[in-house]
């Protein structure tokens, strides 16, 4: 029977008609439909009372749900009582089987079904009852989530890209997707690399976006999250580890090449394409962060539109029902932390090969071996479990940051040598050391220099007689003598017992006549 299926009320009407003694004229003309489709309905009709096992009444069938009545009147396609459809059905796990393995196709499943049943399925039925029979075999489940309970995290396939203001290259990003499955609350960024810092920024973005931690945070099997893939204990990375113990949360890997554990976020990807990616290709960016400032508008709007068939948006059903159910965020955001077992050089430094940079240690700690951990912005030295150095992140490349109190004594002298070092010093000597030192830094000459007739004249201090000292720093001043040398001369002949202690540095001009006053350089100018 072709065409349109009728009805069932319109079949148990045909019943009804049929059990008046109506004719086929008269059910045809009184129900609408053509004397052929009464012919066939009565056909089935007198099929079903004959029927040897089990006959039915027209009063039976029309006390019978629609559904019933319509399988009893519409059987379906006799394709699937057909012998070459059974074969088909018992040999599914075979076939299921060899897709699986390299190489193997629908396309040569069929050409090796042929040459075994000429007479069976052409290429097109074979390939349509296939995929029927094996999708029936893969049964999905309704997954129902607890607000607050999970957050979804996952890399969308497809790249963003921003333009390099200065060489114009065209650099791609890769965009990090988070969902809250409850309300369906997204949040998306793009970041330069899949790298775990970048994925590990990523996140505590999205953390902080939401105000709260979930229970839980479901990830995708990528090298940032996983470092060993496996369906019941994969190994997490120890970095993701890390921020789980630092917000209170909990890391649950979907399992490998099983996308329906977090179908949620994948189809949520699809949405990020056509409400985030389609409204930003004709944009251009030229830099990462007005990129992401974009991104974070369009998914702005996405929140907040009315989702369909539903009463609300999913901003408004995350700020009702999952916010209130989040963890506090603790009150330091979480920093990536790498680890390293580094030996301090001779020079109590040791070397960060990531930034190729030099870090001090306490110079006690030479030789040994110290446990440095790094975040972004620190570097920390542990020894035996003890903190030993704590240093901001310096990335110039060959530089040095040292602390002064990690240096021996001599290091550090050396290290903080300066005018202003060395007169400090003096200042607590005498005042006479005091004022030949700033003499000596009034001369123009090479630094090193400067620094090396200091720690001399400051030597022969700790040897002298406060007082002898003295005078002598007094008399190089006198004479105009600013050197170690004169110095040391003058206390090698003790020629400082040829000057009274009553002695006077500056000694008053004798009285005379050759005074010419204002007045002079007044009239001076007149002319």
């Amino acid at each position: 029977m072709a065409g349109k299926t009728t009805n069932m009320s319109t079949i148990k009407q045909l019943l009804l008609l049929r059990l008046q003694d109506a004719g086929i004229k008269t059910i045809a003309r009184t129900l609408g439909i053509s004397k052929n489709t009464v012919k066939d309905y009565l056909q089935k009709l007198h099929t079903l009372q004959n029927k040897a096992d089990m006959p039915f009444t027209i009063d039976a069938l029309v006390q019978m749900p629609e559904p019933q009545l319509e399988a009893l009147f519409h059987a379906g396609n006799p394709a699937y009582k057909d012998d070459r459809y059974a074969y088909l059905k018992e040999r599914l796990s075979y076939f299921g089987k060899e897709l699986k393995r390299t190489g193997v196709n629908r396309k040569l499943l069929w050409q090796e079904y042929r040459n075994e049943h000429p007479d069976g399925y052409g290429y097109t039925q074979f390939c349509f009852h296939l995929n029927q029979l094996l999708h029936s075999r893969k049964p999905t489940m309704v997954l129902t989530h607890a607000p607050g309970d999970k957050l979804y995290i996952d890399f969308a396939g497809k790249k963003l890209s921003y333009t390099d203001r200065v060489s114009g290259e065209v650099k791609e990003a890769e965009v990090f997707v988070a969902c809250m499955p409850y309300s369906d609350f997204s949040f998306v960024m793009a970041v330069p690399s899949q790298s775990s810092t970048d994925f590990i920024f990523a996140l505590t973005c999205c953390l902080q976006q939401l105000g709260g931690v979930p229970q839980a945070i479901v990830s995708d099997n990528l090298k940032a999250a996983v470092t060993r893939a496996c369906s019941y204990e994969p190994d997490i990375n120890k970095i993701l580890i890390d921020l789980a113990n630092h917000y209170g949360t909990t890391i649950l890997p979907a399992r490998a090449y099983r996308p329906r554990d977090k179908a949620l976020v994948e189809n949520h990807v699809g949405l990020i394409y056509s409400r985030v990616y389609a409204k930003l290709r004709n944009q251009v960016f030229f830099d990462l962060p007005s990129l992401n400032t974009a991104i974070a508008a369009c998914v702005k709007d996405h929140n907040q539109t009315r989702m369909q068939q539903k009463p609300f948006s999913r901003e408004e059903r995350f700020l009702a029902d999952e916010k209130p159910l989040l963890k506090p965020l603790p009150e330091q955001p979480f920093e990536v932390k790498h680890y390293r077992q580094l030996k301090v050089a001779q020079n109590n430094h040791f070397y960060l090969s990531a930034d190729k940079h030099y870090y001090s240690v306490p110079f006690v700690y030479i030789g040994q071996l110290v446990k440095v951990m790094y975040t972004r912005t620190m570097v920390f030295a542990y020894h035996n479990g003890e903190q030993i150095a704590c240093h901001v992140r310096n990335y110039k490349q060959g530089g040095y940051t040292s602390l002064a109190g990690h240096l021996c004594s001599q290091h550090r002298h050396v290290a903080q040598r300066s005018p202003q070092y060395y007169l400090a010093i003096a200042q607590k000597c005498s005042s006479q050391l005091h004022q030949l030192f700033e003499y000596i830094f009034a001369q123009n000459r090479y630094p090193e220099q400067l620094y090396k007739t200091c720690d001399g004249l400051l030597h022969l201090q700790r040897k002298s007689a406060p007082a002898v000292f003295a005078k002598a720093c007094q008399m190089a001043i006198d004479y105009e003598q600013y050197n170690y040398r004169f110095v040391h001369n003058v206390l090698a002949n003790k020629m400082t017992e040829l000057i009274p202690d009553t002695a006077v540095n500056n000694k008053p001009l004798p009285e005379h006549q050759n005074l010419r006053g204002k007045e002079y350089f007044q009239q001076s100018l007149l002319f």
